[in-house]
């Protein structure tokens, strides 16, 4: 069956999922396989963290579920849609329809207002807002009092919840974060966390992490370790010290 992007679907209910997904970069001796034929599901309403030690691939695997990477060989898959055989028009379409993001840089625009950045994808997709849905996801992220202030205006950890809500304000499918909280003091990130956490729990949100911090990672329902582009483990209901125990044995 094919769907709106012309491309075929297949029946599945994991909100991302990839099939034998492989990313290499270079030729020759310099050839790097960044993720070697890895098989996953990310399930839909639930928030899913990605750790491994430096190279091994988390970041990568997340760049192209996302759509912000291909693969060499493999499919990736939104839904129903096979991001793997689109073309980088449709493929940005999809990002922008389908998909939200949370970086560690905030990748704010510097001379909007909080509440500007918030609905620029909806200008660019010339997308009406929803209001009530808006007011919704400031009020979750208690910025309804710094709409009309500027980045520079704005705390760090205020920066990254103007960036939280304008992931969420479009309602997308899933929303991929990466390093959130890297940027942010302690009550910071955690507050982001809790956010992150109540959106999948409150707001049936999908979420999918790369993250370095074993108490992040225990916000998650579900962990995956990957080590030189493999996926090595998974946690269910994980605890901060059981993830550092993990990771310890990964290098």
């Amino acid at each position: 069956m094919s769907g709106a992007d012309g491309v075929e679907e297949a029946r599945v209910e994991a909100a991302a999922r990839a099939v034998g997904a492989t990313k290499v970069y270079g030729e020759g001796d310099a050839q790097v396989r960044a993720i070697d034929a890895i098989d996953v599901e990310f399930p839909a309403q639930a928030f899913t963290a990605i750790m491994g030690p430096s190279g091994s691939g988390k970041s990568t695997l997340m760049h192209c579920m996302a759509g912000l990477d291909s693969l060499t060989s493999g499919q990736a898959f939104l839904g129903d849609i096979e991001l793997s055989r689109l073309g980088e028009k449709r493929r940005t379409r999809v990002r922008r329809d389908y998909i939200g993001f949370i970086f560690q840089s905030f990748n704010l625009v510097p001379t909007l207002t909080a509440r500007e950045n918030i609905t620029l994808p909806f200008q660019i997709a010339g997308r009406k807002v929803d209001e009530e849905w808006f007011d919704t996801v400031v009020g979750a992220v208690d910025i309804a009092d710094r709409l009309t202030h500027r980045p520079t205006e704005l705390s760090g950890g205020q920066q990254q919840r103007v960036a939280a809500a304008r992931a969420l304000a479009s309602r997308p499918r899933i929303v991929f974060a990466d390093e959130p909280t890297g940027a942010l003091d302690s009550k910071s990130g955690a507050d982001l966390l809790g956010f992150m956490r109540r959106a999948v729990d409150e707001f049936d949100q999908t979420m999918v992490m790369v993250t370095h911090d074993p108490t992040a990672a225990a916000y998650s329902d579900r962990v995956l370790f990957l080590a030189d582009g493999h996926i090595v483990d998974t946690m269910t209901d994980p605890t901060a010290d059981a993830v550092l125990d993990r990771m310890k044995t990964l290098g």
